[in-house]
């Protein structure tokens, strides 16, 4: 802080105000901050880089996040210690929650005034506050601290806005929940992270041996307490200092002791958060910790869904922004492990000796316990059994569900049962029995003589999801009509299902349907479903026709059948109005009528491993066909060549035809005529000998192992003309003996180059691979391709590179690949782009030559290992050509060195700088000097190098001694062929 005496000012206020800052200075407090500080200087630096203190301009509010125990507010006292001397006023005020609650808002301003400016004052009400902080701070550098916020109420009473401090003012705020800094505007978040794994072990020691050593005979237990407490700083320091002094068999109780009932301590920090949610933010929460965690986070929506019956996505959302769970990458639920534990023991208090009076039952063993006892209550409201082992057997009466009249979600993933369930309570919203081998399920749902035989006549009126999959005793389903508000109905995997009641298809808010994996199920019911958007048929083995549909059906959009016996799909399959995409794959002989592909919103058909039977076309019936299916994949269906032309009919809009794996030899002339078509496969259609024609917009074409295309057909294809017309991505059995000669420049080697400057230009490569005869087929089919590219130096990886395998998908030995390298997005792709890319734009401006290299090779896979010591080097054949359209000056691009000769002098200058002074004089570039002379000074300079060379290791002294005698060597070669 700088102090400047205006001229109007006496000396004496002058010499005041030095006194009052040196004061504020020397009398100004430290904070303590921790006894044992481990993991805080690194947090520390990155809250100062945010707080950005050495920039005066405006107001600067950042705030620190995370849960309770994390260490938040003594991460703000180690930062209050580091800058408070470059402030004019400060105010750590500490437990805002606390105190707002305990003396109010208007208290929480009067300690904002006393401690940045030293005014007390009382204040009546927060409204009065307001204009005094704005009047009295706005020309002040003020540093504010307020921890442990909770209310957004207390940052518009304390700091309503920036302004009301003055210039490089900066106000820090620790909370547990993350909205409330967003509906502030503070963008600056800093969340602070668990300590990781030696952190927490050198802090657990401070706390429970006085020291960051301890003796070995702890190791073991030592860890199991610091994964216990999972990196949180205050588990650490409580459970560290409660086992100070404490021999291993107290540790080892002690643990056990926490493992059932949670620390108070550490449990009332932590339930602060859960106390500052409303009731059913609270109930969720709960449902989570008891029975969610590690859940795939859809899969718990919808099950919390059909318990509340309302969507819980934005509980969802609050409990993430209070640092109660999080949804991790692959979007799972997650909890921290005493965050889980605090959930549960709020459960376990509503009843510590019985858990059949508990809201959620979880723990294996108490649901063993109150199945077994019959000590369940209407205060049941979620069972969810999944960890119990697959051979222990429950012994149970089967009425135990008759006291749960609160029942909602019921949860069982696997168990015996030794009697079936007799009663399920109505209340029930969600049923999901799922791989239990008990044939309790046959009993509960089919048996007649049990006392549940169907649904039909029991009020089931809030049942959502009803799902038992791989139940093995299940072998017809029940009348399911008194299901009326069912969502979900899955019985997946049940071998042995036969027949199926016709009310199953008149469920009217029926979404998903999962009858997947019913082998023995031979028919399904006529389905009458407005609400279904997902229907699942596959692997029913035994399935020979589709249900019919009744009334139109316009939520499904997919349709995925596979492995079934379906023979047809019915007429009235046309009922699916809103279907865009069919998926069919393994059904046999298949037969697929005209009207499928009119469906009008139908823009993508799979159907391949099929034997698929098209329909015959006369002239009356092609005249009023119109399709919209823009995909088509008819692999592997041993289509002939009359299949060709009719699909080319059904299909006049495709843009994407994939038909590998056929059967037909020639592809028809009325290709010619497909001006939509961009992509064309035909990968392993081994009989294919002849193409008529070629679909003149065609941007890509496959014929990946297609041996009997004659040579005037690989040579059509490769034509400079249908390349220039647009079709710059071919793949092609090699047939050919060499590079077609428009493309300009050609290598028969491993490795192509080219130089540009001005501009990246636009190029398309072609290379051409073979082995020699002698590699066997197992040899070949195991070789991989490697390709790089190489720009000023800088390597990238093509072959492994997304853009590259979708032009090559698996690069194939005796095959010749031509393809844009669009080099402008290549060179996007490079990890060190920004660094490339400024180089690059640089030797652009100064019209510098920059050089660009494809280099290929070849590795064995280790599945042939036995080859490994095979020499693995493939004939390639390399070729490059430049777009006409694209180059307005050939000179911008060449394929030969434009540097020449100095290629070795700049080698030399850079490889032996480091061995020898520059020479002021004795430059390696032509400036003159006879050209024997310039070679006289290489050898010199080599000779004289010697002597420094020789303190290097012995194989890079070889190396390098190497090169530049071979440098030398052909330098003179090239002089004297040039003489």
């Amino acid at each position: 802080m700088f102090l400047t005496c205006m001229k109007e000012e006496y000396e004496y206020e002058f010499i005041k105000k030095i006194v009052t800052v040196i004061s504020n200075k020397i009398n100004r407090v430290l904070l303590h901050v921790a006894d044992h500080p481990v993991g805080l200087e690194s947090r520390l630096l990155q809250v100062k880089s945010l707080l950005d203190v050495d920039c005066d301009n405006g107001v600067g509010l950042i705030g620190i996040y995370g849960s309770g125990g994390l260490g938040k507010t003594t991460l703000t006292r180690a930062v209050y210690n580091l800058i408070a001397d470059q402030f004019e006023g400060l105010c750590f005020l500490h437990n805002v929650r606390e105190n707002s609650v305990k003396y109010g808002l208007e208290y929480l301003q009067e300690q904002l005034l006393s401690k940045s400016i030293g005014l007390e004052i009382k204040l009546g009400h927060v409204s009065k506050g307001i204009p005094i902080i704005k009047e009295r701070l706005h020309q002040k550098k003020i540093l504010l601290i307020l921890d442990d916020v909770d209310k957004l109420k207390q940052l518009q009473v304390l700091v309503g806005e920036p302004s009301w401090l003055g210039p490089g003012s900066r106000v820090i705020i620790t909370t547990r929940d993350k909205h409330l800094l967003s509906c502030h505007g503070i963008k600056r978040i800093y969340e602070v992270d668990f300590l990781n794994k030696d952190e927490a072990l050198e802090l657990f020691r401070w706390m429970a041996f006085k020291s960051n050593h301890n003796d070995s005979s702890y190791d073991y237990i030592l860890n199991s307490a610091v994964k216990y407490a999972s990196g949180l700083p205050l588990a650490l320091e409580v459970v560290g200092s409660s086992l100070f002094g404490k021999c291993t068999t107290e540790w080892e109780s002690t643990l056990q002791k926490y493992e059932r009932i949670p620390h108070e301590d550490i449990q009332n920090i932590l339930r602060v958060s859960y106390d500052a949610l409303d009731e059913e933010q609270q109930s969720v929460f709960l449902d989570i910790a008891c029975c969610f965690k590690g859940c795939k986070l859809t899969e718990v929506q919808k099950i919390l869904h059909a318990r509340y019956d309302h969507c819980i996505k934005s509980h969802v959302g609050v409990l993430v922004d209070k640092a109660l769970m999080k949804i991790n990458f692959y979007g799972f639920v997650a909890l921290h492990d005493l965050i889980e534990d605090m959930g549960k023991e709020i459960v376990r208090q509503e009843s510590p000796k019985e858990p059949g009076k508990r809201s959620r039952l979880w723990f294996h063993e108490d649901i063993v316990h109150v199945l077994k006892e019959n000590t369940g209550t209407r205060k049941i409201e979620i069972i969810r059994l999944s960890s119990l082992s697959t051979e222990e057997t429950i012994d149970w009466n089967g009425k135990a569900f008759q006291k749960m009249k609160g029942l909602k979600a019921l949860i069982i993933e696997n168990g015996h049962f030794s009697k079936a369930a007799r009663y399920l309570p109505s209340s029930l919203r969600l049923l999901k029995w799922n791989r239990c081998p008990s044939k309790s399920l046959s009993s509960i749902f089919l048996n007649k003589a049990s006392e549940i035989s169907t649904f039909s006549n029991l009020k089931f009126e809030y049942m959502k999801v009803l799902s038992f999959n791989d139940c093995q005793y299940l072998t017809d389903l029940p009348d399911v009509s008194g299901l009326q508000n069912l969502e979900k109905f899955s019985f997946e995997n049940c071998n042995n299902l036969i027949t199926i009641h016709n009310s199953i298809g008149f469920l009217n808010k029926l979404e998903t349907l999962n009858a997947k994996g019913c082998i023995k199920l031979e028919s399904f019911p006529p389905l009458q479903l407005t609400s279904l958007k997902k229907l699942e048929l596959s692997i029913c083995k035994s399935l020979k026709s589709f249900p019919e549909l009744v009334g139109r059906l316009t939520n499904i959009k997919d349709i995925w059948l596979y492995g079934t016996s379906i023979g047809e799909l019915p007429f009235s399959f046309q009922n699916f109005s809103e279907l865009a995409h069919l998926y069919l794959s393994g059904c046999g002989k298949l037969r697929f009528s005209s009207f499928i592909f009119m469906m009008p919103k139908l823009s993508k058909i799979t159907a391949k491993d099929c034997r698929l039977v098209l329909p015959k076309l006369n002239d009356k019936l092609n005249s009023t066909l119109f399709s919209n299916v823009e995909y088509l994949n008819l692999g592997n269906n041993s289509l002939s060549d009359e299949c060709v032309p009719i699909i080319l009919r059904l299909c006049a809009n495709v843009k994407y035809l994939y038909l590998p794996g056929n059967d037909f030899k020639i592809l028809p002339e009325c290709l010619n005529e497909c001006h939509l078509i961009r992509i064309l496969e035909l990968d392993g259609c081994k009989n294919l000998e002849e193409i008529k024609g070629i679909p003149p917009n065609l941007k890509k074409f496959s014929a990946i192992q297609c041996k009997s295309l004659t040579s005037s057909c690989i040579r059509m294809l490769l034509s400079q003309q249908l390349h220039e017309a647009g079709c710059t991505d071919i793949c092609l059995p090699t047939r050919i003996k060499r590079i077609p000669d428009w493309f300009e420049h050609q290598s028969g080697g491993q490795t192509i180059s080219f130089w540009f400057c001005k501009k990246i230009p636009s190029i398309s490569s072609i290379f051409l691979f073979s082995f020699p005869e002698s590699f066997s087929v197992h040899v070949r089919d195991n070789i991989t391709i490697i390709v790089n590219l190489f720009v000023n130096g800088y390597k990238y990886t093509l072959s492994d590179d997304v853009w590259f395998v979708s032009r090559c998908p698996k690069i194939q030995t005796d095959h010749t690949y031509l393809f844009d390298l669009e080099l402008e997005e290549l060179i996007k792709r490079y990890r060190t782009y920004r660094k490339l890319m400024s180089k690059l734009e640089e030797a652009l401006l100064k019209n510098e030559w920059i050089h660009v290299e494809l280099k290929f090779g070849s590795c064995l896979d280790l599945k042939c290992s036995q080859d490994s010591n095979m020499k693995l080097s493939c004939i390639t054949q390399i070729g490059i050509h430049m777009f006409k359209e694209k180059r307005s000056m050939e000179e911008d691009v060449v394929f030969t060195n434009p540097y020449g000769k100095r290629k070795l002098d700049e080698y030399l200058n850079t490889s032996l700088s480091q061995f020898l002074p520059p020479l002021k004089k004795d430059r390696f570039v032509d400036v003159g000097i006879p050209e024997t002379e310039i070679l006289q000074r290489h050898h010199l300079a080599l000779l004289s190098m010697q002597q420094k060379m020789a303190l290097l290791p012995q194989r890079r002294r070889i190396t390098l001694l190497s090169r530049m005698w071979n440098l030398v060597l052909n330098e003179t070669k090239e002089k004297e062929h040039q003489g």
